[in-house]
């Protein structure tokens, strides 16, 4: 009930470098984490989540706040709003709240509630961006 750095394991869903945080089941923890490496949430988090890499949140992961990550994968809840340049919401994951991403995912079953926003980087350069809202939801 920890957080841990697991050099060698492959968790579902992701690929994974040699460098992956684990925050696992049973654990609950609050405030701001900070990443240059993947981080994968079994467990509760409430905060805010920045990763050069991919936040992956787990089946039994709960996280409220914000995520700001290369890629984000949501097989658990998360509450607040995501900020990356693709988000994946699997079968059973579930997200509430703001996504801003170039690429949005969402499997049969998975379920959005909120709101999206494109983000397009050939065109932020040159105009201001559009957003688009879309309320979501798979049952």
């Amino acid at each position: 009930m920890a957080i841990f750095s697991n050099g060698n394991s492959e968790l579902e869903g992701s690929k994974t470098d040699a460098n992956t945080t684990i925050i696992t089941a049973g654990a609950k923890i609050k405030g701001e984490i900070n990443l240059s490496c993947n981080l994968y949430v079994d467990g509760e988090f409430e905060g805010e989540i920045n990763s050069q890499k991919e936040v992956n949140i787990g089946k039994n992961g709960k996280v409220k706040g914000s995520i700001q990550a290369q890629r984000v994968v949501v097989q658990g809840y998360a509450e607040g709003s995501i900020d990356a340049t693709r988000v994946e919401i699997k079968a059973a994951g579930h997200v509430k709240g703001e996504i801003s991403s170039s690429e949005l995912v969402i499997e049969s079953k998975g379920v959005f509630e909120g709101n999206s926003v494109i983000k397009n980087k050939t065109t932020a350069q040159i105009e201001p961006k559009k957003e688009q809202k879309l309320n979501v939801s798979n049952s």
